[in-house]
Order: structure tokens, then C-alpha cells, then sequence
């Protein structure tokens, strides 16, 4: 297997919606795929111990996180036929209802980039060294446990 590398997966403040739609557009000129799955993580307004998340704020050890990230990224691409996948996470403040995680999966046919595009969120939510500081409106904050 040819060894893919794995550009910076990390952005300045939220994934925007225009962010995003050039990276769906890019994909037009690629008549190989049949499918894309997409998963966007978008920032709730969760009450806590009646306090209400105002926003999160990433942080993370980019090295150690790109390199988790390299290696969560080669097993999915040995397990599914993909054309291509594309991850990235906010770092910084993140205010509710905006993205923080936008992940993007093309195959040849829709159910590799579905299952893979899964896998590959629950992968980067249990073991990408990324912690995200839960901000109240109060001005109080907590360590956010990934669910």
C-alpha cells in the first residue's frame, strides 16, 4: 500500500460552511467516486448542573495528534476502499451552534465512504488527543469528557 500522509488537520476557530462546501465542490472533477459520507460536529448549548455551554475550547499536542491521527487514518484506509477522506477539527473557541468537526469520506460506492466516515468519528472521539473546554455563559468552565 502506498503510504498517504496526512496534511494538517487542524483549523483556527470553527469549520465554516463555506469551508466546507469548496471542499465538497473540489471532489466534482473526481468521476471515480460514487459516494461521499459526511459528518459535521456542531457545538450544543448543553445545560449542565444548570449552567448553560456558551462554547468549547480546543487544545491540543498538534504532533502527538497529527501523529494518532496518521494512524487512525492508515487503518481506515486499509479497511475501506476509499478514494480519499478528509478530517478537521477546530482548535481554539468554538461558540454553540457552530462546527467543530467536519469529516469526509469518498469511495466508489456510498457504503465504504458510510461505514468508514462512522468508524473514523468514533476513532478520532475515543482516541485523538484533543480536550475541549466547556465555557458556561456564567463565565465558569469544565473539562468536556468525550461521549
Amino acid at each position: 500500500m502506498t503510504e498517504k500522509k496526512i496534511k494538517n488537520i487542524f483549523i483556527a476557530g470553527p469549520v465554516t460552511a463555506d469551508f466546507i462546501g469548496k471542499s465538497i465542490q473540489n471532489h466534482s472533477s473526481k468521476k471515480d467516486i460514487g459516494g461521499h459520507s459526511i459528518f459535521l460536529g456542531q457545538i450544543r448549548a448543553d445545560k449542565i448542573d444548570g449552567k448553560e455551554v456558551a462554547a468549547i475550547e480546543y487544545t491540543c499536542y498538534e504532533e502527538m495528534a497529527n501523529e494518532k491521527m496518521h494512524e487512525i487514518r492508515e487503518a481506515i484506509f486499509a479497511k475501506y476502499n476509499l478514494t480519499c477522506m478528509h478530517v478537521y477539527h477546530s482548535l481554539g473557541k468554538v461558540a454553540t451552534g457552530e462546527i467543530s468537526l467536519f469529516v469526509f469520506t469518498s469511495s466508489k460506492h456510498r457504503k465504504a465512504a458510510i461505514n468508514a466516515c462512522e468508524e473514523l468519528v468514533e476513532n478520532i472521539k475515543s482516541s485523538l488527543p484533543i480536550w475541549g473546554k466547556e465555557l458556561f455563559t456564567n463565565e465558569t468552565y469544565q473539562w468536556k469528557e468525550n461521549k
